[in-house]
C-alpha cells in the first residue's frame, strides 16, 4: 500500500526511546535526507504504520515510491548510501561481525537481564553475565581503536551505543564500577554527543489531523 506523504516526503514510524528506532534517526540525520517523522505510543499503534508493516515493530519507513523498510540497519543504509558526508559506511562489510553480535547474542541476554519477568524460568545475573562477555569485547576493541573500528565513529557505533545505553541504564551505579573504562568513556561520548542530543527531541504522538513534523 502506498502511504506516501502528501509532500511526498519519505514517512518514518518511529518511538522516541526504542533503541531500534534511535539508530534509523541517527542514520537519517547524519545523512541529511529529510522525511515526515511519526511518533508512534507502542500500546497503541496507529492503523496507518500497520497497514504499511504488520508485524507491528518501529521503525518503519516508507518511501516516496511506497517501498517499506522494516529494519532499522536497512533504513541506516538506504539513507547512508545515498549521501554520507562523514564517511559513516567506511568500514563497509567489516561491521557487520560486530553488529550482528550486539543484534544477536547480546540483544538476547540483554532481554532477558533488564525484563526477566516476561520470561520463564529466566535468571537474570545469568544472562548479565553473558552480556558482560560480548562487553569486554567491545571494550578491547575501543581501547585499541578509540572507537569500533578506527579513531573515528562510523555507523558501527552509532548502531552499537543505543543497546548499550540500554544495558547500563539497567543498573547504572554497577555499570560505573566495572572494569570497562574504555567503554564506558566512549557511552558517555556518544550520549553527549549533538546528534544523540538531536535525535531525541520529544513529539507528540502522530495525529493525522496535526501538521506535519519533518526530521531533521
Amino acid at each position: 500500500m502506498n502511504e506516501a506523504a502528501p509532500n511526498h516526503l519519505p514517512i518514518l514510524y518511529s518511538f522516541r526511546r526504542c533503541p531500534y528506532a534511535m539508530r534509523a534517526r541517527m542514520g537519517l540525520l547524519a545523512s541529511g535526507i529529510k522525511v515526515e517523522l511519526r511518533e508512534v505510543v507502542l500500546r497503541d499503534k496507529p492503523q496507518a504504520m500497520l497497514n504499511v508493516s504488520p508485524k507491528g515493530t518501529v521503525p518503519v519507513l516508507v518511501l516516496s515510491d511506497g517501498s517499506v523498510l522494516e529494519e532499522s540497519i536497512d533504513i541506516m543504509h538506504w539513507a547512508l548510501e545515498q549521501h554520507d558526508p562523514q564517511g559513516w559506511l567506511r568500514h563497509g562489510t567489516k561491521a557487520n561481525a560486530v553488529i550482528e553480535q550486539v543484534d544477536g547474542p547480546f540483544k538476547h541476554h540483554l532481554d532477558r537481564y533488564k525484563y526477566d519477568t516476561r520470561y520463564e524460568g529466566v535468571d537474570a545475573a545469568h544472562h548479565r553475565s553473558e552480556a558482560l562477555k560480548v562487553l569486554k569485547g567491545l571494550n578491547s576493541r575501543i581501547s585499541d581503536n578509540g572507537q569500533l573500528l578506527g579513531p573515528e565513529p562510523t555507523l558501527i557505533d552509532y548502531a552499537t551505543f543505543p543497546f548499550i545505553r540500554q544495558f547500563a541504564n539497567h543498573d547504572r551505579p554497577w555499570f560505573d564500577a566495572l572494569p570497562l573504562t574504555s567503554l564506558q568513556a566512549w557511552l558517555q561520548d556518544h550520549l553527549a554527543s549533538d546528534i544523540f542530543t538531536n535525535i531525541m527531541c520529544k513529539n507528540d504522538k502522530w495525529n493525522p489531523a496535526n501538521p506535519i513534523v519533518c526530521f531533521p
